[in-house]
């Protein structure tokens, strides 16, 4: 079921989205070589906590594992895909580390993940960051009422094929508002100008997860970490977009 958003819960939706954004800037901003992603975790819920929002995802008990994720943020690392649980793992230079985050804040969620160089990385880390973030971009541009949910699918898949990539297809965007989870699903493939009219109200997580080889992905003993099959590279953007009268309004970007 499609929950519509009025424009007063929208507003209350960009406070939680800005503090997701403001939380992945100030995580930009201290990557570096040496330090751990629990550092990172730290950090984020410290944040998060001083502004009165809550971790959305700490306690979280997902569609596949029976545990709830410990941490506040996913930290996935090369070729984890999503999911990552934060620990004392130790990043490298030349790592790409995508960081997702959530947050509830005045009963409304903000989702958002951005993908990093930890220091400096060669042409193959950089060239699947800017697909992924060229994919997002690409899909956001189709958040239009009047144009269809696969419009934005299909976007995504397109810009991935477009540089060499493919898109991971058992994990995918989603609704979102009171709840982190809501309908529908946003797939990151399909057939353009299919499935659900984007109306005024509706409120998306789109995420476009990019592999350097393979689709295929398998989860971790930990019951959490999503990693690529073939063990290559993986990259993942997302933000929280708002369909309005408008026109879309990115939820998880600073102005």
């Amino acid at each position: 079921m499609i929950i519509y958003k009025s424009e007063d819960e929208i507003k209350i939706m960009k406070r939680a989205g800005e503090l997701v954004g403001n939380v992945l800037l100030k995580l930009e901003n201290i990557i570096k070589p040496g330090i751990t992603t629990e550092f990172l975790d730290k950090i984020a819920e410290e944040m998060i906590v001083s502004h009165n929002g809550k971790p959305a995802f700490k306690g979280y008990l997902g569609r596949i594992s029976k545990v709830a994720f410990p941490g506040t943020i996913c930290a996935s690392i090369n070729e984890e895909v999503v999911h990552g649980i934060p620990g004392k793992r130790i990043l490298k230079d030349g790592d790409l580390v995508s960081i997702d985050v959530g947050a509830r804040l005045d009963g409304f969620f903000g989702d958002g993940a951005r993908s990093f160089i930890v220091g400096s990385a060669g042409r193959k880390v950089q060239k699947i960051i800017k697909a992924t973030w060229d994919a997002l971009n690409a899909a956001i541009d189709k958040c239009i009422a009047g144009n269809r949910l696969g419009d934005i699918s299909h976007t995504i898949e397109s810009v991935a094929a477009g540089n060499g990539y493919s898109v991971v297809v058992d994990f995918v965007g989603h609704g979102i508002g009171r709840n982190m989870h809501e309908d529908p699903q946003v797939l990151n493939y399909g057939p353009a100008h299919q499935g659900q009219l984007l109306k005024k109200g509706i409120v998306l997580a789109i995420e476009p997860m990019l592999n350097e080889g393979e689709s295929d992905v398998e989860v971790l003993k930990d019951t959490w970490t999503v990693v690529t099959k073939d063990r290559k590279l993986s990259c993942h953007f997302e933000d929280t977009v708002a369909i309005t009268s408008e026109g879309s309004i990115i939820l998880t970007r600073l102005n």
